[in-house]
């Protein structure tokens, strides 16, 4: 387990990140990444359907992705990878290593778009 904490954060640094819920819409393979990943469309409600490039291929499978909720970063800015255009940041836990990533996920159902707080 990993030890080493970041360091100390305020409260304003916190409030900066806008983390949402949506649902996932769907899980694409993406082939032109470096590292494995999947391409995902995710509905954020009245924020609208943003897309994302998650290396999450190791422990989750595309069909069992589609309808799943998730948290995001949703005030990233966007990052071009390869020919794909991701904007937001899907959070997951890691495992082992950076490649053994779990999605944090909801535990009832929320409407998409709902602020983490």
């Amino acid at each position: 387990m990993e030890s080493d904490m970041k360091p100390e954060i305020t409260w304003q640094d916190f409030e900066k990140l806008d983390i949402r819920s949506g649902t996932v819409l769907s899980a694409e393979d993406f082939p032109k990444a470096k590292n494995p990943a999947y391409q995902l469309t995710i509905d954020f409600g009245g924020l609208g359907i943003k897309k994302s490039s998650a290396r999450i291929t190791k422990l989750h499978r595309k069909e069992d992705l589609v309808g799943m909720q998730i948290l995001a970063v949703v005030n990233f800015p966007v990052k071009q990878i390869a020919n794909f255009f991701s904007e937001c940041l899907v959070l997951g836990l890691y495992g082992k290593d950076e490649t053994e990533i779990t999605l944090i996920t909801t535990t009832l159902p929320v409407e998409n778009g709902r602020r983490l707080g």
